[in-house]
């Protein structure tokens, strides 16, 4: 059986490229400041940069941030960050790719910026920590909810789950189980990439290694539950078992490349409580969104 089950999660992970997600992480960017005095870039720097970044980290920061004022503030830029009350650069516009940094709301940038421009997430959460922390939290639920939508339209019947709507399963998948966890592999990488730490199968063996593991406690859960009934009864705690299983998945992931160890017993057993619960609010409305198409 476990064997069955690792020739499954191979075949779901055939669709999940950890190259192409460090590419994504390690993309070169440029990014124009503007303000009006040197306290006003000082503001952004320290907000981008924190003091207790390392030393090579803060020297890779120092290469991607130019000041106006700069003699090298010449050539292509990826972004502009304007401080509050400066006009913007000619030919660049905002929201697009020039976004306006506001002293007393610093955060509203990191989320205008996403917003803006989520093809550069995995990039900018590599170098600076505010935007880590954003692309962390938002991965973790964006691929909970991925699951929990997958069990739910599994469960359905006559739904067949749409490569449209989940475009990272695999075209012919084995079982819930194989693809759940093959997710919760990509999840592993894109928080890997978000967190600067080193990105792949081998490189993550370990992570990988303890996912497949902890995929028959929530796989053992689910199948106490009903799969297929008439009006959902069995559907949404199937759907939060999957969300809250992830999702503490990824909180232990998010930790240890934080500070270099995961979740205890303890801390995981509360974090499921609490994440089932929410869980079962995110399958609720997924299911009504499903049967709505």
């Amino acid at each position: 059986m476990a064997m069955r089950l690792l020739s499954q999660v191979k075949g779901a992970l055939a669709r999940i490229n950890p190259e192409e997600i460090r590419n994504r992480a390690e993309r070169q960017l440029r990014i124009l400041l503007q303000a009006q005095a040197s306290a006003g870039y000082a503001e952004m720097e320290d907000f981008l940069a924190p003091a207790d970044l390392s030393r090579e980290k803060r020297m890779e920061v120092a290469r991607t941030l130019v000041r106006d004022c700069d003699r090298q503030a010449s050539g292509r830029f990826t972004l502009v960050f304007a401080e509050r009350g400066t006009a913007l650069p000619a030919d660049w516009e905002e929201g697009k790719d020039a976004f306006v940094f506001d002293a007393a709301h610093p955060e509203r940038l990191v989320r205008r910026v996403l917003e803006g421009r989520e093809d550069l997430d995995l990039a900018l959460a590599r170098l600076f920590p505010p935007f880590r922390r954003a692309v962390v939290k938002e991965t973790v639920h964006k691929i909970a909810g991925e699951n929990a939508l997958f069990s739910i339209m599994t469960a359905l019947p006559n739904v067949i789950p749409s490569l449209a709507e989940l475009p990272w399963i695999a075209g012919e998948f084995a079982s819930d189980t194989a693809v759940l966890t093959a997710n919760q592999i990509r999840m592993a990488f894109l928080l890997a990439a978000a967190s600067d730490r080193p990105v792949g199968f081998r490189e993550q063996r370990s992570e990988i290694g303890s996912i497949i593991a902890g995929a028959w406690g929530w796989r053992a859960g689910a199948r106490q539950l009903v799969s297929k009934v008439p009006f959902g009864g069995g559907i949404i705690p199937k759907a939060a078992i999957a969300y809250a299983g992830t999702y503490v998945v990824g909180l232990s992931l998010e930790r240890l490349y934080r500070v270099g160890y995961g979740l205890t017993r303890d801390e995981r057993h509360e974090a499921y409580e609490a994440a089932f619960e929410r869980g079962r609010e995110v399958a609720a409305g997924l299911l009504d969104r499903v049967r709505k198409r």
